[in-house]
This record gives C-alpha cells, structure tokens and sequence, in this order.
C-alpha cells in the first residue's frame, strides 16, 4: 500500500503543477476576454472595468488561483465568460464525447496490437515481422494531420460515412437499433483515425516486449525440452511480457487524450478539442482550465490504473525500496 499512496501522492503533485503551470500561461498571454470589448465603440470602458470586476479579473493572479482552487475542493470550475454559465455543465457532454472516442479506440489498437506484436515476435525476422515492420514505420512517419484529413476526404467522396458530428438530425426520431447504427457510423472513421495514431507504437512494444520474455533461461530452457511455441507463448511468454504492456497501457492514454483533441477539431467530432479550441481563440480563461485539468485527470487516473495493476501482478512492486 505504501507503493500505491506514494503514487496518490505524485498524482496529486502533478495535478497541482498543471494547474498552477496553466494559469500563469494564460496570464502571461495579452489580453482576455473582456479586455477584447473596448474594440467595440459602442461599449465603454466603465461597462468592462465593471465586467472585469465581476468576473474577479481585477484581482492579482495568486489570488484568483486561490480562490479558484478553494471552488474546485467545492466542485466548482468556475463560469465561461462566453456561456455564462457554469465550467462543469459545458464539459459535461463534451467531455463524455470524448471518453467515449478515446476508450473505443484504445480497445480497437490494443485488439489489433496484441496479436500483431505477438505474431511479430513469433515469427521474428519473417515476412509477416518484415511487413509489418514496414507498416509501422509509415505510420509514425506519417503527420498527425494528415491521417484525418485523408480519412475526411475519404467520406465526402465514397459517401459511406458521415462527415461531422456524432449523430445526424434526426437521431431522437430513429429506434434503438437505428440510433446504434447512427452513432457507429458517424465513430467509425474518427475511431479508426485516433487507433491508428497510437497502434504503431504499441505494436512495436508489445513486439519488443514479447521478444525479451522468449530470451528469459527458463523459456529458452523450456524450448530445449521440445514444449510446443504455442503453449509457451500462451502460458508463460505472455505473463512474463505483461508488465512492461500494463505501463504501456497506462502511457498509450496520453496519447490518445492529445490526439484525440486534433482528431476532434479536424473530424468535427462535439468533444473537448473543438471547445478547447474556441476557449483559447476567445479567451474564455476557465475553460480552458477546466478542460485542460480534465484532460490531466484522465491521463494521471489511466497511470494510476496501470501502477495499481502492476502493484497487484508484481510482487516486487510490493517491497520497499
């Protein structure tokens, strides 16, 4: 346990850095949203001097990230300047979007790069291992940008998938089955966009980690005594492999959090990235927090997740050091 609350704590450390790191990267940016107004002739200048004071924009930054953090303990992120209305409603669905975009792609690379990997390994220095080695190579060679675009322009020519959104109009008028199909249709394309980002580089650890498992004496023993490939890779290659895939998994989420923010903006998919986006070009200072803090939520709870899991499956995780 004391591995794991030492773990608690770092997570809390980190927390507290990125939130201190992102508003004084805000304040140092010029300008914010109701600074913006005085280019309008029509408002003046007591009119914003007023706004500034009700959105606390006239208080030092210290004391604004105080206070904001003494309503985060309360479960308030603070109000959009934009909406005027509360953070946590706007990040709500947004945010459910994009966990939604995020797991399924997560489950479709690791479906694709277990057996890749392990097949890769088996039939190390083959043309399977060769070909694919080739494959993930042009895939981490090829721009984060370019994969969705190719994926978009794909859809408006073939018409086959939807471009945008994550429903059509008529979604609330179809039944169950129909909205189930709706909804697939319009993730299938992001889905695949956001799985490929991150595949390359899971296949090639799961490879790389399956390979260091058939080096250990005991299986390289087992192979002398004639035990068939297949059942050591399925009874012992496999566990030994497992923690070094457990931390990955747990790394692979803040990959797919960041591109999943790019694949959203570009495929118009309603997530965090799009408002992030629109928070940043508006100055919508809370926003922007919230969104980013979510985002770091997410990916200190996929590591923590992939730590208590190695705490279980290794002993050693267990001994003081």
């Amino acid at each position: 346990m004391v591995y794991l609350a030492r773990r608690l704590l770092h997570t809390a450390f980190l927390l507290m850095g990125v939130s201190i790191l992102s508003f004084l990267f805000l304040e140092l940016a010029p300008g914010d949203y109701v600074s913006e107004m005085l280019l309008n002739p029509q408002v003046s200048p007591e009119t914003v001097a007023a706004m500034r004071a009700q959105y606390g924009l006239d208080r030092p930054p210290p004391v604004r990230y105080f206070d904001w953090v003494k309503a985060v303990a309360h479960g308030d992120l603070g109000y959009s300047f934009a909406y005027n209305l509360p953070v946590a409603s706007l990040l709500g669905g947004r945010a459910r979007n994009t966990l939604f975009l995020t797991i399924a792609a997560a489950v479709l690379a690791w479906l694709l790069a277990l057996p890749l990997g392990v097949l890769a390994a088996e039939h190390r220095g083959g043309w399977f291992d060769s070909i694919l080695g080739v494959g993930t190579s042009t895939l981490l060679a090829t721009p984060d940008l370019l994969l969705p675009l190719v994926l978009v322009i794909f859809a408006v020519r073939s018409g086959r998938f939807p471009v945008g959104g994550m429903t059509s109009l008529d979604y609330s008028d179809l039944s169950a089955a129909g909205k189930l199909h709706d909804l697939v249709s319009h993730a299938t394309l992001p889905v695949i966009a956001l799985a490929l980002t991150t595949l390359p580089v899971l296949v090639r650890h799961v490879r790389a980690s399956v390979l260091d498992a058939l080096a250990t004496p005991s299986l390289v023993t087992a192979r002398a005594y004639g035990i068939r490939k297949h059942g050591i890779l399925l009874r012992h290659t496999l566990r030994l492999a497992a923690n070094p895939i457990i931390t990955l998994g747990g790394l692979s989420i803040a990959t797919l959090l960041s591109s999943s923010l790019l694949v959203e903006v570009i495929m118009s998919w309603p997530g965090l990235g799009p408002m992030l986006l629109e928070a940043i070009l508006g100055r919508d200072f809370y926003v922007v927090i919230g969104a980013v803090m979510f985002s770091t939520v997410l990916l200190t709870l996929g590591n923590f997740t992939a730590d208590a899991l190695l705490y279980l499956m290794d002993p050693r995780t267990r001994v003081r050091p």
